[in-house]
């Protein structure tokens, strides 16, 4: 076989929190994403433009599959995990405005050199949730 496949895209990314239901107020109330699927005390499931955002009970995701469910190896992360959304530079504005209006606290706002900027939060878990302008990577368009 010659050649290489094609360059992946993430699909999806996972973080953890053992608070479900304030990760669901968080990311589905607060950031708007659409809930697409939840199982209580093991996931909540969010739907953004072309991947997902899976919210796992750490402790519940370690153990890995139960008879007669998805044979979805076990995984797992300690301490706080780490997630980027892409807004440009009015989404940036209106996320601050609305992190101030919900009292959440914003860790950075930060210039970065190449001229892009990021609003730092954290969840309730304590991860560390990123809005930046896609320059950050060089992307023109969030």
């Amino acid at each position: 076989m010659s050649g290489s496949p094609p360059t992946p895209r993430i699909l999806e990314t996972a973080l953890y929190a053992e608070d479900l239901d304030a990760a669901k107020d968080f990311y589905g109330r607060i950031l708007a994403l659409e809930t697409v699927t939840e199982v209580s005390g093991r996931h909540v499931f969010f739907r953004l433009a072309g991947s997902m955002l899976l919210i796992f009970n750490p402790t519940v995701a370690a153990l890995g599959p139960r008879p007669g469910t998805l044979p979805v190896p076990p995984h797992g992360a300690s301490g706080p995990g780490h997630v980027c959304f892409a807004a440009g530079a009015e989404g940036l504005e209106t996320w601050r405005l609305r992190f101030a209006a919900e009292d959440i606290v914003i860790e950075a706002d930060f210039h970065w050199p190449n001229g892009a900027r990021s609003l730092y939060v954290r969840d309730p878990a304590k991860n560390s949730v990123e809005v930046s302008s896609p320059a950050l990577w060089g992307f023109s368009h969030p």
